[in-house]
């Protein structure tokens, strides 16, 4: 025990883990515990290091460029491929990451089942983002969250899927799908694959027609938010555009 308690306030990442949870461990703590070893580092490495090879590789693995993403977030964007590129990752390890990415991903859909209402933009982002990066996020998508007179999701649509700077958005898409679901409000989002979520010229004008068209319908457009990266987003109704 005393060992153990030893090499936990050294910083090896699964002793950590056994004395003080996984809560307790960073994004790259966590990646070499999974990784469980990595190739020799130079002798003159910080310590950390040069007690865990492993720890060192799975930094390294952090910094690969993901496009628009970066970090813990970025690992979906990775293939196998491109992850075998780093001395001490072989195809094993390489499909051990990509299949906790997807896990992660899964994992994050299935919370979304739990959410019935979206009290405000940072919920709706949050809600939708896996829906943007199921191919990592190399294309702009629009998705449409139809609500009931609560605020309550009643249904959920992709409305387009575009090329890497353009998603298409038809307000009688919009309309065509809110009423056949009945649907009181709805909110629209779309990603920047750019990962800067500031909107565009064409993007504050669909959000001031679906506006009018809505006033007119009676059909509230509740927020039109735009995701970008690392979590970050715009919201028109923040903005006081809407």
């Amino acid at each position: 025990m005393k060992k153990l308690e030893k090499t936990a306030e050294q910083g090896l990442p699964y002793e950590k883990f056994l004395q003080k949870g996984a809560e307790s461990l960073t994004d790259a703590e966590l990646l070499a515990v999974l990784l469980r070893t990595g190739p020799s580092v130079p002798a003159d490495a910080a310590k950390a290091h040069r007690d865990c090879p492993a720890l060192a590789l799975a930094e390294e693995v952090l910094r690969l460029p993901k496009g628009s993403r970066s970090g813990i977030s970025g690992l979906a964007c990775l293939s196998p491929a491109e992850l075998m590129k780093l001395r001490g990752i072989g195809q094993v390890k390489a499909v051990r990451i990509c299949c906790v990415a997807e896990l992660a991903r899964r994992m994050a859909l299935d919370t979304r089942k739990e959410l019935p209402a979206f009290p405000d933009p940072a919920t709706a982002a949050a809600y939708a983002q896996p829906l943007f990066y199921a191919d990592g996020g190399s294309v702009e998508r629009a998705v449409l969250l139809l609500l009931d007179g609560r605020g309550r999701l009643v249904h959920e649509k992709v409305l387009s899927v575009g090329t890497v700077d353009s998603a298409l958005v038809s307000p009688r898409e919009v309309f065509l799908q809110a009423l056949r679901v009945q649907a009181v409000s709805f909110i629209l989002l779309h990603n920047h694959p750019s990962g800067d979520p500031s909107p565009s010229r064409e993007d504050t004008e669909i959000t001031g027609r679906l506006c009018r068209l809505g006033a007119m319908m009676q059909l509230d457009l509740t927020d039109h938010i735009i995701v970008g990266a690392d979590r970050q987003y715009f919201s028109f109704r923040e903005a006081g555009l809407i």
